[in-house]
């Protein structure tokens, strides 16, 4: 039988839910057990595919094509899995699933509530995730309080009912905030938020406290008495160096050790030598290097969440510290912000905003000879950039920023052009990419035939591919189905490629992507000789 874990919120968003239940995955798998990961996201958007960055972070994707919330991210990290669209799903999906059934009369003429019908539903997809493992993980995302989250605790108080206490535990992460002005670490917020949870019928059995102090036996006995958890079971998450030390820092703490006996479970020793082995080179490098990562969210960092650990992941690799300079493209003075950087990264985006900045950032990596690195969008304004400069093309653009541009060097597939609906209605997924010999790519990968992610709805003209091409250009990468540029490079440059899908959402700390680890390898070497120079 499956036994499941409930990860709950309170006092604050974006606490690090994601990265708690990732942990107690990571420990939990250390010690030999199947575990499946399940994010539960209270808005009413079927998914987070049409939302701006600025609110929800990035999008990610996954192997299936599923836009999901960014926690998917971390769990496919941290376990080393692959998760797919039944890992991840609304409140929009929900009532958007009952309404369907009820319009077909499924309900027999009944009134249609929110309990049972949509709990019920809740509760058919937590189990759906929970088949051929030993423990299913459920992050519920939001705030213990809020409206919206309502629905999804009731479904997990349920589940408890349902299933036994020895089937079922509640972990709760909250926040221990630090009062500078009396030099105090507060525990009345977790009480209100346990309080909250208490009355919605949920007793959490381990509580995981958030602070920027480590907390000492007086906090923790009285955490203890008031939210009525045995001590061993408050948990402290202080501040750390890096996200990847947190199961580290759990473990220590004996919260595995909570897990397996709170849920009566028969487990393998534990095997955390690798991880300690890779967190061991994150925290003691032998070189430095700055990536400039040049994009238009630059104000909210988890828009790029994917990207800037991929490149963690491949200084892991170099036994380096990888330094990410947030370089927004609608800046004036971009010449002097990438002056002495190793390495440029252009990243995915939507929208015409910075646009122009962004090719400007091009041009400046391929007359500089700065390593280069494009994402999605960036290798397409890569394309624009050397029609424009190489070409002389001057009025190249891509149709989704200039309808009538004379060159239209990037462009709609002829059955995009008819989609009206914006939701996952772009090229989702993994495809297949033909890589050419002898490329850069081909040098990374070890291999002439790949499958990436894809999230994109613009494509290279092919128009202009042989003209490109005689000029320079070198088409890498294709995926042959439709004879698409997946992959592009530039002779005579030092390290310049360019990639039409998203090779961030596959990179590991374990495991680094490829592309990834050879990008910060040349941004490394031109940042040894610039030291040289001097």
């Amino acid at each position: 039988m499956t036994k499941y874990i409930f990860v709950t919120g309170g006092v604050v968003s974006s606490l690090g839910k994601g990265i708690s239940a990732s942990s107690i995955g990571k420990l939990l798998t250390a010690r030999g057990l199947r575990v499946a990961m399940l994010k539960c996201d209270p808005y009413i958007n079927v998914d987070p595919g049409t939302m701006n960055p600025f609110q929800h972070g990035e999008v990610f994707v996954t192997e299936d094509g599923a836009e999901t919330d960014l926690d998917l991210g971390h769990y496919e990290r941290f376990l080393n899995a692959e998760m797919r669209q039944v890992n991840n799903f609304t409140a929009g999906k929900v009532y958007e699933t009952v309404i369907s059934r009820e319009r077909k009369g499924d309900f027999l003429g009944g009134t249609v509530q929110v309990i049972p019908h949509i709990t019920d539903e809740i509760k058919s997809r937590f189990r759906a995730v929970s088949k051929d493992v030993d423990i299913a993980i459920v992050e519920i995302g939001g705030t213990v309080g809020d409206i919206e989250s309502l629905p999804f605790l009731e479904a997990a108080r349920q589940m408890g009912l349902e299933g036994g206490r020895d089937n079922v535990l509640y972990v709760h992460v909250t926040l221990i905030p630090f009062i500078k002005a009396s030099e105090e670490l507060k525990t009345k917020p977790t009480q209100h938020s346990v309080g909250k949870l208490r009355e919605i019928g949920i007793n959490p059995d381990i509580i995981i406290c958030r602070s920027e102090k480590v907390l000492n036996a007086d906090i923790k006995a009285k955490i203890s008495l008031f939210c009525n958890v045995p001590k061993e079971s408050v948990i402290e998450a202080h501040d750390a160096f890096s996200i990847y030390e947190v199961p580290l820092m759990l473990h220590k703490q004996g919260l595995d050790d909570q897990i397996i006996m709170l849920l009566r479970l028969r487990t393998h020793s534990k095997d955390l030598e690798s991880w300690t082995a890779m967190v061991e080179r994150l925290r003691q490098p032998k070189r430095e290097v700055s990536i400039a990562l040049a994009g238009k969210y630059t104000d909210y960092k988890d828009a790029y969440k994917s990207v800037s650990e991929a490149l963690v992941h491949a200084g892991i690799a170099h036994s380096a510290r990888v330094h990410v300079r947030y370089v927004e493209t609608t800046d004036h003075d971009l010449e002097a912000q990438l002056a002495d950087v190793g390495g440029i990264l252009v990243p995915g985006g939507f929208g015409d905003r910075g646009i122009e900045g962004k090719i400007e950032v091009v041009r400046l990596a391929r007359e500089g000879r700065i390593p280069y690195f494009g994402l999605c969008l960036g290798m397409q304004v890569a394309v624009i950039e050397f029609a424009r400069n190489v070409l002389k093309l001057a009025d190249a653009h891509s149709t989704e920023f200039d309808a009538h541009s004379r060159y239209p060097v990037i462009d709609l597939l002829p059955e995009q052009k008819t989609v009206k609906d914006k939701g996952a209605t772009m090229r989702l997924g993994t495809y297949e990419c033909a890589i050419k010999k002898g490329s850069l790519a081909h040098k990374a990968y070890g291999s002439a035939a790949v499958k990436e992610r894809h999230r994109h709805r613009y494509e290279v003209n092919n128009k202009f591919r042989k003209l490109l091409e005689d000029s320079g250009l070198c088409v890498a990468g294709t995926y042959a189905a439709k004879n698409l540029v997946e992959i592009i490079e530039l002779r005579d440059h030092p390290w310049f490629l360019a990639v039409q899908f998203h090779p961030e959402f596959k990179s590991r700390p374990e495991a680094p992507h490829p592309l990834f680890r050879d990008f910060v390898a040349a941004a490394l070497a031109r940042t040894a000789s610039q030291a040289h120079a001097r």
